[in-house]
């Protein structure tokens, strides 16, 4: 039984401008130690970091909570398969939240856009 759909669009500029106008402060409010490690490897490191910020809002979407109580922005992780395909990994009291449930992702991106779209599938 489908629990809920999020969907999230940004602008990759957005988040660059984050990135460098905030520097540290944003990346440890907003990532794990793992995806700021992953991101920062790549070399379009503001297309990663955004594609993992837009997965993240659509998690909350898809919850209808929106990043409320003690909802976190860590307790959402992004990562990859060796395949490539994006991973959602949970931490915290969301984790304990939806133990049953599976998350699906999918992430898009042009030159100036990310998209992200998450379906939470839980079983009775």
């Amino acid at each position: 039984m489908v629990r809920g759909i999020g969907v999230d669009i940004i602008e990759i500029d957005r988040i660059r401008e984050s990135v460098e106008g905030l520097g540290d402060r944003f990346l440890h409010k907003v990532y794990t130690s793992r995806e700021i490690k992953y991101c920062s490897a790549k070399q379009n490191r503001f297309q990663h970091f955004a594609a993992r910020f837009a997965a993240k809002e659509a998690v909350s979407k898809a919850l209808s909570t929106g990043w409320a109580g003690e909802f976190r922005w860590k307790d959402v992780e992004v990562m990859n398969a060796p395949s490539g395909q994006p991973l959602i990994t949970l931490h915290g009291k969301l984790k304990e939240t939806l133990a049953p449930a599976r998350i699906f992702v999918s992430i898009s991106h042009s030159d100036s856009h990310v998209v992200a779209m998450v379906v939470i599938e839980e079983h009775p």
